[in-house]
């Protein structure tokens, strides 16, 4: 049977474009389904009571230095040189999260991911614009009129907010989140976990 890993994801994470990449490589070795689940995570931040690290940590001596040492590590170790930390972070994701709520399904939720993310972590458009997310939208090939107008949706405002929730009431507290068969890793250095696990071994 072909396991699925679920991605609790939201754009505005430096993070959850780091492990997108590496994610989808050990699907592809694995056999696995990757499944999307776009949230908000200013919304998960709220109802956890979580906080971006570089905030959260701000006051503890040394830690956000390591903390981006590790960040590059990660960076230069995937070959993902095209990164350039957006200079808004942390910034709203709304406008995004709902595109991707938006999706017709999940092949073309995936092909929002592969759009977006580029356009957010490597040109570091204003995610807020909607004239430059629907640029982005139409150079990629999207009816970025359709999209744009399905993001006010009341219902897919409803979807957003139902899955931000449920992740949360599973245990999802930041980005990146997988869940597989019921387990929960979090974080991206949890990925070579994740694809043992994959392949058969303990969580």
């Amino acid at each position: 049977m072909t396991a699925t890993v679920e991605f609790i994801f939201d754009i505005a994470a430096p993070n959850g474009y780091l492990a997108w990449y590496p994610l989808k490589d050990s699907a592809a070795r694995t056999g696995a389904r990757l499944e999307v689940t776009p949230v908000f995570l200013g919304g998960m931040h709220k109802l956890t009571g979580n906080a971006p690290p570089m905030i959260r940590d701000a006051g503890v001596k040394g830690k956000v230095a390591y903390a981006a040492l590790e960040f590059q590590r990660f960076v230069d170790r995937h070959g993902m040189h095209r990164f350039r930390m957006h200079p808004a972070l942390p910034f709203n994701s709304i406008l995004l999260q709902r595109v991707l709520a938006a999706a017709a399904d999940e092949a073309q939720r995936q092909a929002l991911v592969e759009a977006l993310l580029p356009a957010v972590w490597e040109r570091n458009i204003d995610c807020s614009d909607v004239d430059a997310v629907g640029a982005e939208l139409t150079q990629a090939g999207f009816d970025a009129r359709a999209l744009l107008a399905a993001a006010q949706d009341p219902a897919v405002k409803a979807r957003l907010a139902e899955n931000t929730e449920r992740a949360v009431e599973r245990g999802a507290f930041g980005i990146p989140t997988f869940f597989v068969d019921g387990e929960m890793w979090f974080g991206k250095e949890r990925l070579g976990q994740l694809e043992d696990f994959l392949g058969g071994g303990q969580p």
